[in-house]
This record gives structure tokens, C-alpha cells and sequence, in this order.
């Protein structure tokens, strides 16, 4: 999907931002080859592990994004660590939210990061990217989000 978007808005600037500690070679070895084939593509990957990011943005929710990346208009988040992002326009993805209807079938380690990254998903996004219309109802329902917050999206139906 980050390939497709890159190649509809060529006129746009694309900044990928990652972070691995473990995994940072095989990182830097995707934005490479995307870095490599487009113009308007740069990378910022940092060299520490996620869980870093998991305290300062989801626990201490500190450290602005901008700091990392400078300014940005859009700022698209697709895991569970969102950022202060500012003034940036705040969108995440939402794959699903089965954790919220079934709790009792995650660790509660998992069920902590979870709420603690959509807790503040909400207070910095704008827009919520669903992978399906249940997951739409879903996240409308049990985030208690308005309709005009989110929309479905269809893995594969950007090429």
C-alpha cells in the first residue's frame, strides 16, 4: 500500500519513519529499495526498539513526531504506537478490534497497549482506515467514533 500511494502522488513528498533494533537490516533493506526507485521518498529509521517508542508515545505521550521527521502535513500511523503529531493531519489504520470484543482472549499485557494506543489514536487522528465495513461498525460502535471518522479501505484495492 505505501508503494501504491507513492506512485498515485509523485508530486508529494514521502517520509518513512521506522524504528528496529533487532530488525533494522531488513528495514533499512525496504526503504532502501523504495528510497532507490523514487524521487520524493527519504526515511528516518531509528535505531532502538519499539518498545522505546511504546513508553514515550503511548505511556508518556511525549515527544512530538516533528522532532523526528520535521514538518509534516499528514502524518499516517499503521501499527500500535501512535505519536503526538501537532498540527499534522492524524490518521491510523485499524486492521481490527476483536481485542474489545473478547477481551478475555488476549494477555493483558496486549490488552494494555492496545487501549493505550487507541486511547490516543483518538485524541490525534482525524481519520480511521478500516480494513472492512464490520470493522467500520465496530470501531464506530466501541470507540464511540462519528461515521464521517472513518472509512473502509480494502487491503489490495490501492494499485
Amino acid at each position: 500500500m505505501v508503494e501504491s500511494c507513492i506512485r498515485l502522488a509523485p508530486e508529494h513528498e514521502f517520509i518513512l519513519f521506522g524504528s528496529s533494533l533487532r530488525q533494522k537490516g531488513a528495514l533499512m533493506s525496504y526503504v532502501s529499495s523504495l528510497t532507490n526507485r523514487y524521487k520524493n521518498v527519504r526515511a528516518v529509521v531509528l535505531p532502538f526498539p519499539l518498545s522505546i517508542l511504546d513508553i514515550l508515545w503511548n505511556k508518556l505521550h511525549i515527544l512530538p513526531i516533528q522532532i523526528f521527521l520535521g514538518d509534516i502535513d499528514i502524518f499516517w500511523s499503521s501499527d500500535w504506537i501512535q505519536p503526538p503529531i501537532g498540527k499534522a493531519f492524524g490518521m491510523t489504520t485499524i486492521h481490527d478490534v476483536s481485542f474489545l470484543h473478547y477481551p478475555e482472549s488476549f494477555d493483558k499485557k496486549i490488552l494494555d497497549v492496545q487501549k493505550r494506543r487507541l486511547f490516543w489514536a483518538k485524541k490525534e487522528c482525524r481519520l480511521f482506515l478500516c480494513d472492512s465495513k464490520a470493522t467500520k461498525d465496530d470501531v464506530e460502535k466501541l470507540l464511540h467514533l462519528p461515521s464521517s471518522s472513518s472509512v473502509v479501505v480494502y487491503p489490495g484495492s490501492i494499485t
